[in-house]
């Protein structure tokens, strides 16, 4: 699918661009002594791993549905970037705190400064590099809304992930030319000590909301409301049925959604006429929409739909339109 294909373009150029900038901030840190740059490094190895991990996820939610799992494996992906964001907490923002507290408590001086600033330098390069990238991506794929209704709205984890990521690393990158700054000019190591607990404070916020997003995608959100309508618009407009009541549908994947329509037929239909409708109406939605992959119809009046709905329990409204 093009939608991956662009998922994975991403992943890959933040996997290289994190890969080089790890190695060359541990090589830094080994020489200047610096505790910023030493959780720099931990931060991009943490990043490189997650990179992996949505990698492996991606080829994982690709697997063709089985008699095991005859709904497809999407949600793979959903559950490997749940790991992320944990991996994020567990180590990225643990090592730097832990770091940072050490460096203060016990400050060592720093060694050859300039160093730092050269590798912070060509670190925020390709970084922004890499940033660019993933916010194409997201822009392509938010199309008219606004960012932060487009990352609560986005069913795909990789691609805001990986800009979430980036953007935490620019902002690390920040604080730690800060910190090595005032470190140096200061002659006050513990500054440098600092700088790594705000590293890791950036962490923890960024992998607390990455956990959130992806907890609701792992347990099963709606798809976007503007399928739902689409769903209904089609099934509507067939001749041989009276009303299309409502659907309810379910995100399995990036690109994979089970829906279940409730659809009142013409009372003249007969069992075999009936059936060549459902039929009709589940080709044409997956020909507009071919992230439907599982479609099931349910006969039933629009008394007996709205009767059900008004059954359900009180939730908010952005999840209430669901139903309707």
């Amino acid at each position: 699918m093009p939608e991956q294909s662009a998922a994975k373009i991403t992943v890959y150029a933040a996997l290289a661009s994190n890969l080089a900038i790890a190695i060359t901030k541990f090589v830094a840190a080994a020489i200047t002594g610096s505790s910023a740059m030493l959780s720099e490094g931990v931060h991009s190895l943490v990043d490189t791993a997650n990179e992996l991990l949505l990698l492996y996820g991606l080829r994982r939610a690709a697997q063709p549905a089985d008699t095991s799992h005859p709904f497809g494996y999407g949600r793979e992906l959903y559950f490997w970037s749940f790991i992320v964001a944990l991996m994020v907490l567990a180590l990225g923002a643990a090592a730097s705190i832990y770091e940072g507290v050490k460096h203060i408590l016990d400050p060592e001086p720093m060694r050859e400064p300039l160093i730092n600033y050269v590798v912070l330098g060509a670190s925020f390069v390709f970084e922004g590099a890499s940033w660019w990238v993933g916010l194409k991506a997201f822009n392509a794929a938010r199309g008219r809304q606004g960012f932060i209704d487009a990352f609560r709205q986005s069913k795909d984890p990789t691609t805001f992930t990986v800009l979430f990521e980036d953007t935490a690393a620019l902002l690390g990158l920040l604080i730690a030319a800060a910190g090595i700054f005032a470190a140096h000019e200061l002659n006050e190591p513990r500054f440098d000590g600092a700088a790594s607990i705000g590293i890791g404070l950036v962490l923890l916020v960024s992998s607390l909301l990455l956990a959130r997003e992806t907890k609701g995608l792992l347990i099963g959100e709606s798809a976007h409301p503007r399928l739902r309508d689409a769903i209904l618009r089609i099934a509507g407009a067939d001749a041989d049925v009276r009303s299309a009541n409502g659907v309810l549908t379910i995100q399995m994947g990036a690109n994979q959604v089970l829906a279940a329509l409730s659809v009142e037929f013409r009372d003249e239909l007969n069992t075999t006429q009936i059936e060549e409708c459902v039929n009709r109406v589940e080709a044409q939605i997956k020909q507009a929409h071919p992230e439907v992959n599982v479609l099931f119809v349910k006969p039933q009046t629009a008394e007996t739909w709205q009767s059900r709905v008004k059954r359900l329990p009180s939730v908010p409204e952005e999840v209430s339109d669901t139903y309707q």
